[in-house]
Order: C-alpha cells, then sequence, then structure tokens
C-alpha cells in the first residue's frame, strides 16, 4: 500500500488556508463603500436607455402629404372653384389628421406604444 503523506499534508494545507480570515482595514472598506456608492449615484443620474418618442409622426407625414395634394391641386386643375375647393377638401383632412392624432394620444395612450428605446452601451450603462 502507499503512503498517503502527500494528501495529508495537501489536506492540512487547505485547512489551514480556509481558516484564514484576514479583515480589510475599515479606512479600505469606508473608501471602498464610498467609491461604490458615488458609482451607484452616477448611473442613477445617467438613464440607461434613451428613449425617442414618434407619436407625432403620422401627423406630420398625413400633414405634409395633404398639404402638397393641395398644392398639386390648386396647381393643376384649371377652374378655380374646383381647384379651391380640392384644396379646401386636402386642408381640411390635413387639420383632422392633426386633431386625430391629438385625440389619439390622449385617449389611447399611443406615446408608450410608438417610442424607440436606444440602449446606452460603455462601462456606466
Amino acid at each position: 500500500m502507499r503512503e498517503n503523506h502527500s494528501d495529508r499534508e495537501i489536506e492540512e494545507a487547505i485547512l489551514a488556508s480556509m481558516k484564514m480570515t484576514e479583515v480589510p482595514a475599515p479606512e479600505l472598506n469606508c473608501e471602498l463603500k464610498a467609491a461604490l456608492y458615488r458609482q451607484e449615484a452616477v448611473l442613477r443620474k445617467q438613464p440607461a436607455v434613451h428613449k425617442l418618442s414618434l407619436w407625432y409622426l403620422p401627423m406630420v407625414m398625413n400633414l405634409i402629404t395633404f398639404s402638397l395634394l393641395a398644392f398639386l391641386a390648386l396647381i393643376t386643375i384649371e377652374n378655380i372653384y374646383l381647384s379651391y375647393f380640392a384644396a379646401g377638401v386636402c386642408f381640411y383632412v390635413g387639420v383632422s389628421g392633426i386633431l386625430l392624432t391629438i385625440v389619439g394620444v390622449k385617449r389611447a395612450n399611443i406615446k408608450e406604444d410608438i417610442t424607440i428605446r436606444i440602449e446606452k452601451r460603455g462601462v456606466l450603462a
């Protein structure tokens, strides 16, 4: 049978290292805690996600589209009454699109649904 002398030495070394209880100095502990609190304060001040709300985009696109259609109607239609009527209808649809968007934002709370969230990257994010 072989002797387990080396195994006993290893076990004694492991037991001795497990019994060591080195406690850091209170000053070092306080400095580490202060640094950690400073870093947490910086993280709380900076939002991790940048939000870009696009609730106004359908309203703007509707207004641009119908403004261009009204301008096109004024230019291309030769009958002045018919051109003003078509431009008025386009103006009416553009304004009603603005009102519908505002009412939709108030009633359905679509601001959160039409939001792009961009996560910040880096050490503190």
